[in-house]
């Protein structure tokens, strides 16, 4: 069985963050791990508050995963600040893990902000050049390279910046734009578009920690990068499809539905 090692803050609502991930993983038949860098008190419609884990306690539960249950990739969600960025960075460059999945996660679904804008140069400086893949939106991808994304051809040339910045492969996320879902990948050489309708729906809590979390899992599995963002982009359309209908706000999807289907009954 294939291991995936998630190092993101806890979302309690289930929907977001390393819940998420588990949930992305468990799906995909990846067993998986966490380290917690940040508690999120949030639900579907807020953030109530963010506490940040110990730096020391950061090192220390990477050291432990590491050292008895290395994973076959690495998905790395919210880091609130620098000091916190700097820690991973530091861990994965002692322990060299294959895989490396970056979801530059600075906003929540409904706008709160869960990195502080100052890290941002920390993250291209030192973040970046160690992602196998990155996952940025369009306004994160917008916060990296300084420039407004309005269509795929500004995606395309932010994909483009983000790859010159060091990282292997760049998937910039269409789900902020208009008309159908682009996902546009650029691996250095050429783009790849992964197009599937527009859903209308608020329920889309977590969909960036989910599809990043994916990719992260069909790498683990040993799919080559290309195949892995096509099944986590088929994946991911089917779980905000199906989306359970909770929250007040901006609910989160169903991350095994797939399962439901063929074992349970819909309630």
């Amino acid at each position: 069985m294939k291991k995936a090692l998630t190092i993101a803050g806890s979302d309690c609502s289930g929907g977001a963050g390393i819940q998420a991930d588990l949930k992305a993983f468990s799906a995909h038949g990846v067993y998986g791990m966490t380290v917690i860098t940040s508690i999120v008190a949030e639900n579907t419609f807020r953030v109530t508050d963010v506490q940040d884990v110990r730096l020391d306690m950061i090192e220390k539960q990477i050291d432990d995963v590491f050292e008895d249950m290395p994973p076959d990739a690495v998905k790395i969600g919210m880091l609130s600040n620098s000091d916190i960025m700097m820690t991973v960075v530091k861990k994965l460059r002692q322990w060299k893990p294959k895989n490396i999945v970056i979801d530059p996660v600075m906003y929540a679904k409904h706008g709160s902000a869960l990195m502080e804008k100052s890290s941002i140069k920390t993250l291209i400086a030192h973040l970046v050049p160690l992602a196998d893949v990155m996952t940025p939106n369009i306004p994160e991808a917008e916060e990296i390279v300084g420039m407004e994304i309005k269509n795929h051809e500004e995606m395309r040339k932010a994909a483009r910046l983000i790859h010159q910045m060091g990282c292997g492969y760049v998937v910039v996320k269409g789900g902020h734009g208009k008309g159908d879902a682009i996902d546009i990948l650029f691996d250095g050489k050429e783009f790849y578009e992964y197009l599937a309708p527009r859903i209308e729906t608020k329920h889309t809590h977590g969909t960036g920690c989910t599809f990043s979390s994916a990719i992260a899992a069909n790498l683990a599995l040993g799919l080559p990068v290309h195949e892995a963002v096509k099944m986590a982009k088929e994946y991911i359309h089917v779980a905000i499809v199906h989306a359970p209908q909770f929250g007040k706000g901006n609910g989160p999807t169903h991350h095994f539905y797939e399962m439901y289907r063929a074992y349970y009954r819909e309630d």
